[in-house]
């Protein structure tokens, strides 16, 4: 009787036992209502991050589209008006900025010097950007430190009217004898932004001269720089003599202009007016042998210092995100200009876009922006100096003698 009092508690006690098991396995709903396997405890919260942008809205879905693939990292890119000036609050009141923000790479060196910018490479490694044109690097390093995480790049293009020019010209010299003889009756063989600083800038590097330095020093009475308003003057003579934006857009975009030196966007704009637009390299000056060299817009993503704390691995991850090809290829459908990384060039789109092909052959003669905070008096001096000389017939060693004494007065106010 013992033993088959036994024998029935111990196959009790197994009943009891498979039963436990099974509760515990979760595969009963009341067992476990929320039907979670681990606690609320145990789940990872995501990092939130703010980056703020002032391009097209595009540009920020395109952005936010890259980011949402992040799985623990909850980013919000938000449109910002102004944004240079809503920066440059962050020193007072750091809990108002993002915790990054897209932009263009010449304000490095305002923002470095008002101490709100993390380096780049205090996230991600510098091996990171083997891949990458040499030349979108420099653009947003200041002072020997990577600020900027370049994504694209846009400048200056020679671009054509095929049914007005048959060959694009491959010297100055041949543009020069183009724009003689078929500059007539409201047409014009060439034009240019001829008094604007920035476009007039890619003659004077032709010549071995510059508006100003990595270094914050003035360029503008250096020999090449007088060599190349001389040397300018002819080209001017054949074009409309105000030089201004609107002028020269227009005559290219209705066709009365056969050539001219532009951005992309104008490329664009003239093919939507039923323009058969050419692209060539732009030309060689005979005087020197090198190609007018323009400046390069970089645009990237800033890490601002405020945000270190607690977040870093999140803002590495949004960083490495943003580094691969796909964020430029991404960016180059929307806006035509040239990714930063090499390896986006393997794509059908961007390999195809004769646009961005073109911006892509020209990264080794551009020049990026200076990004020194004094460029900002260098503009308008600048272009004081070229309307004296393009449109005053001034005398080009003096004009440029008082435009670089005028710099240095203005940039020694500036500190």
């Amino acid at each position: 009787m013992k033993k088959v009092f036994a024998f029935f508690m111990s196959v009790l006690f197994m009943l009891g036992a498979l039963t436990g098991c099974q509760q515990s396995s979760g595969a009963s709903p009341s067992a476990n209502p929320s039907g979670a396997s681990t606690s609320n405890a145990e789940k990872k919260e995501p990092v939130s991050l703010t980056i703020w942008y002032e391009n097209d809205q595009k540009i920020g879905d395109a952005l936010q589209q890259q980011l949402d693939k992040l799985p623990d990292v909850k980013v919000k890119v938000q449109r910002k008006d102004k944004m240079t000036d809503a920066l440059k609050l962050v020193g007072n009141d750091p809990q108002s900025a993002p915790d990054l923000f897209f932009f263009a790479h010449d304000k490095t060196g305002l923002y470095a010097e008002m101490g709100i910018l993390a380096p780049i490479t205090d996230f991600i490694s510098q091996d990171a950007f083997s891949d990458f044109i040499p030349m979108t690097l420099k653009a947003g390093t200041y002072k020997d430190t990577l600020y900027q995480l370049p994504i694209y790049f846009e400048t200056q293009m020679f671009m054509y009217n095929k049914k007005l020019m048959s060959t694009p010209p491959k010297t100055t010299d041949d543009l020069l004898k183009f724009a003689q003889k078929n500059t007539k009756n409201g047409a014009y063989g060439f034009v240019e932004q001829h008094s604007t600083a920035y476009y007039a800038v890619s003659w004077m590097h032709a010549f071995g001269g510059y508006i100003i330095d990595k270094d914050a020093q003035p360029g503008l009475n250096l020999q090449g720089t007088v060599d190349s308003l001389k040397y300018h003057k002819p080209f001017i003579k054949y074009q409309p003599a105000d030089g201004d934006y609107n002028t020269m857009t227009a005559l290219f975009k209705e066709g009365k202009a056969a050539s001219t030196i532009n951005l992309p966007n104008l490329a664009v704009d003239a093919k939507q007016s039923g323009i058969d637009v050419g692209f060539a390299p732009l030309p060689v000056v005979n005087a020197t042998g090198k190609p007018l060299s323009p400046y390069a817009g970089v645009q990237g993503v800033y890490v601002l210092k405020s945000s270190e704390s607690g977040k870093k691995d999140a803002i590495a991850a949004v960083l490495q995100e943003l580094a691969k090809p796909e964020a430029g290829i991404a960016l180059s459908k929307i806006t035509n200009d040239a990714p930063a990384n090499n390896k986006a060039y393997a794509d059908s789109f961007v390999s195809s876009n004769e646009i961005v092909m073109n911006l892509k052959g020209s990264a080794d003669a551009v020049v990026p922006m200076p990004n020194v905070p004094a460029m900002d008096v260098m503009w308008s001096v600048t272009e004081n100096m070229l309307s004296a000389v393009n449109k005053k017939d001034g005398d080009p060693k003096a004009e440029a003698e008082k435009a670089q004494k005028t710099a240095l007065t203005q940039i020694a106010d500036m500190k």
